[in-house]
């Protein structure tokens, strides 16, 4: 079936094929948060973007075969609820921004800074660095080497605007400024956008409202 990212939470998973990378998303939680469940075809390796909640349904959903790693895209406790149960249960090494770390109450294994490459298997994902909706909220970019990118934006990104900065105008500005020169500049129409809750889009969806997004200031 084709994926089209819509999940719902108590609902079934979506499954995105790609040709070296499988990516589950599963929809968990009260603030229905999206869970991205990483899987290199080559060796089968497992990753875990957001423990959010239900630890049941992300074991589950991960199966026999565990996972090597959890990265949590930013502090906020909706994106890891799930995060200590999972560990526990999996032995994975844990990820996250260097500057979020410290609001994680689950030790982070490895500091993530831009730039750093985490990989699942023989895979690849890029960090980016994006300030605004926390101090070190972090976007995954997968450059798929036979076809479009991937990113895992976390809550920086959204279809129509970019994350909550809570009505503060330095942080809009920060965040927008990392969005577009991290995300957009560097990035084609056809990359494909996940984000932290809701529903998938692409990167050529949205740019043409970037304009609106500065002019409303959120």
């Amino acid at each position: 079936m084709t994926y089209s990212g819509d999940v719902t939470v108590g609902g079934p998973a979506d499954v995105h094929e790609l040709k070296d990378l499988m990516i589950t998303k599963l929809a968990v939680g009260p603030m229905n948060n999206n869970a991205y469940l990483l899987r290199c075809r080559a060796t089968d390796e497992q990753l875990l973007i957001d423990a959010a909640n239900d630890a049941e349904a992300l074991l589950v959903t991960i199966g026999d075969d565990g996972i090597a790693s959890v990265v949590t895209t930013h502090q906020h406790g909706d994106h890891w609820q799930a995060l200590a149960e999972v560990v526990a249960a999996t032995g994975a090494r844990t990820y996250a921004g260097r500057e979020d770390a410290p609001g994680i109450p689950v030790a982070t294994d490895v500091p993530v800074d831009d730039g750093d490459v985490i990989r699942v298997g023989n895979v690849e994902l890029t960090a980016r660095h994006l300030v605004g909706h926390t101090p070190g909220s972090i976007a995954l970019v997968y450059d798929d080497p036979h076809g479009h990118p991937h990113v895992f934006t976390g809550d920086c990104l959204f279809p129509g605007g970019v994350g909550n900065t809570r009505n503060d105008p330095e942080a809009f500005a920060r965040l927008i400024a990392d969005v577009e020169t991290k995300i957009f500049a560097e990035l084609p129409d056809e990359t494909w956008v996940y984000p932290g809750h809701g529903n998938d889009t692409t990167l050529g969806a949205e740019r043409p409202h970037l304009p609106e997004w500065h002019a409303r200031g959120w």
